[in-house]
């Protein structure tokens, strides 16, 4: 039996390719094993290559596979492109309509089934993924029966025939297969689970349920990949909290109106990609100025301009942390889990509230959609915490001057008055001002708003701001990423260790203000540090640099090309630059 599985399906995009992966690892996911699955899809609504890598294990599993196992194919190019991943056990299933063809160098066995066929003969040929899901359960040895409720969640409310249209499809993909497996059916079946259930989820999934756990009731966004199953999840839910979502012309109305809200007392934010970012960036400032919470979902992709938007790269640090014109505080997050995008979300929230200012919540391309099982979150953790808003009733001021919205405080962090209290009424501008918001250019209260804006953030409350995993006190090696990258670190972690090779690893979730007295340490202690990050300059290096030194100890390894780290690339390029 197998400890891991790696399973990949591809077609056309619009032919049930998605579809195909979601109803096999529903089903995986219900038995009890751990999953991580990432999708290679394009740009387009319908054509073009498209695929669905699924990784499975009896054990927790959070990085995309070296190699793969099982190719479903329902085109050629599926196998052009997909073949070399095969293990030397490997096995390729394809589509018998398009008369498939082996790559000579394939060591792999084809077999060519009948699915768009045998579906056409039981009504219609888009239940050819059904068919193909019953051929995989002859490879694992899987009943029919571990697809029915599957089958009956995604299918039910279309009716019991369609149901068992899909059961029946299920059954002579299956029957088939066994009959050309003959005795190697169940080969590449996997070592049993726990059959615990767990939650199963993109990062986008856990941000958004974050979104609503921590109180936001408005969200203002504009459709973007791959930030739009945020939206999308929302709508659904928002308004049966009370709350509302709403599709905006463009990024920076988005901005404006989550800043809007907020100033209202409603816990709202936007979510977006690169290019959303770069239109949000006067908002932000605007957030900064005015010192209104505002929280922002960067969910990083290939740049510049349209770039690639569907592809993975995490090469918005810069902007993010300098993109604004002026000089405001902010505070910018990188969760790399899902419980981590969950949790922190709702700190995200919380930050922008009791310091009264722009939080970007950063994820990747990667850790927004790549989809995973996950232990269910501890609401009992949940803490909400809105700051200095004013309940009581303000007294009139005996000069009847206006409320001191932006009072010189020692935290920083002034009292918020919500609009319509009494006797809390100032102005809001965006362009310097006094105590009470009204304009000013003179040069002390310009010292004296600056000074008290940026020392909020000595004032700030996050939670393990690095992740670490540091067990050796003179490390060989010490590997450093943030946000998705940190599955394959893991993985790459324990192959070096057990060759013998002393390797602490980092992972760094508050990226600003830098964590500089929690990293120092880890850099000092190790011979040398490789910072792992899907970008061309190293962003997240050079931020290192500046805010700890150690250039004399730091090196990078990027990657640029759209796909992620996988363990055996980043394992193989670690020690290139350990040698």
């Amino acid at each position: 039996m197998l400890h891991q599985l790696s399973w990949k399906v591809g077609g056309q995009q619009g032919e049930g390719i998605e579809s195909t992966g979601e109803i096999f690892s529903m089903a995986m996911n219900r038995l009890g094993y751990f999953l991580y699955g990432y999708r290679h899809f394009s740009s387009r609504i319908k054509g073009g290559h498209t695929n669905n890598k699924i990784t499975v294990r009896p054990t927790e599993v959070r990085a995309i596979a070296d190699d793969l196992d099982i190719l479903v194919a329902f085109d050629q190019e599926t196998i052009d492109v997909n073949y070399q991943e095969l293990t030397n056990t490997g096995i390729i299933l394809a589509d018998a309509k398009f008369d498939p063809v082996k790559p000579e160098d394939s060591q792999a066995p084809l077999f060519a089934v009948p699915f768009t066929e045998i579906a056409a003969e039981l009504g219609t040929s888009l239940m050819k993924n059904m068919v193909a899901i019953g051929a995989t359960a002859s490879l694992l040895n899987l009943e029919d029966a571990v697809f029915q409720n599957v089958v009956d969640d995604i299918f039910g409310r279309k009716g019991e025939e369609v149901v068992q249209k899909n059961m029946e499809a299920i059954a002579h993909g299956h029957q088939i297969m066994n009959e050309l497996l003959g005795d190697r059916v169940g080969e590449w079946a996997l070592a049993p689970a726990d059959g615990k259930r767990r939650m199963f989820m993109i990062g986008n999934d856990a941000v958004a349920l974050g979104a609503l756990a921590a109180g936001t009731r408005f969200m203002a966004a504009y459709p973007i990949t791959p930030a739009s199953e945020i939206m999308e999840y929302l709508i659904k839910k928002l308004p049966k909290f009370g709350g509302a979502v709403i599709q905006t012309e463009d990024e920076i109305a988005a901005a404006t109106m989550a800043i809007g809200a907020n100033f209202g007392g409603v816990r709202s934010f936007t979510a977006s990609a690169g290019p959303g970012l770069s239109l949000m960036m006067e908002a932000i400032g605007l957030s900064g100025m005015t010192e209104q919470p505002l929280v922002i979902v960067d969910t990083q992709r290939g740049g510049p301009s349209t770039g690639l938007p569907t592809k993975q790269e995490q090469s918005d640090l810069m902007a993010m942390l300098y993109g604004t014109h002026g000089e405001i505080p902010k505070v910018v997050i990188a969760p790399s889990t899902m419980e981590e995008a969950f949790f922190d979300t709702i700190q995200a929230f919380n930050i922008a509230e009791e310091l009264q200012l722009p939080v970007i919540l950063m994820t990747d391309l990667q850790l927004s959609l790549g989809k995973q099982s996950v232990e269910p979150f501890d609401y009992s953790k949940i803490d909400i915490r809105r700051g200095k808003i004013v309940t009581d009733e303000l007294e009139e001021a005996a000069d009847k001057a206006y409320f001191k919205r932006y009072k010189d405080t020692e935290d920083g962090v002034s009292p918020r008055v919500l609009p319509g209290t009494l006797h809390g009424i100032h102005h809001v501008t965006g362009v310097e001002h006094d105590e009470t918001g009204k304009p000013s250019e003179a040069t002390g209260n310009r010292q004296v708003q600056m000074d008290k804006r940026f020392r909020k953030l000595a004032h700030l409350k996050f939670e393990q701001p690095v992740y670490t995993n540091t067990p050796y006190d003179d490390a060989d090696i010490l590997l450093v990423g943030f946000n998705s990258t940190r599955g394959a670190i893991e993985e790459v972690r324990e192959r070096l260790i057990a060759q013998g090779i002393k390797v602490n690893h980092a992972h760094i979730r508050l990226i600003h203000p830098f964590p500089s007295a929690e990293m120092a340490p880890l850099i000092a202690q190790a011979k040398k540090v490789i910072v792992v990050e899907n970008n061309y300059t190293g962003q997240l290096a050079n931020i290192m640099k500046m805010n700890v030194g150690g250039h004399d100890k730091i090196a990078t390894i990027t990657k640029y090309n759209g796909t992620p780290f996988l363990p055996g690339e980043l394992e193989n390029r670690v020690k290139e630059l350990t040698r």
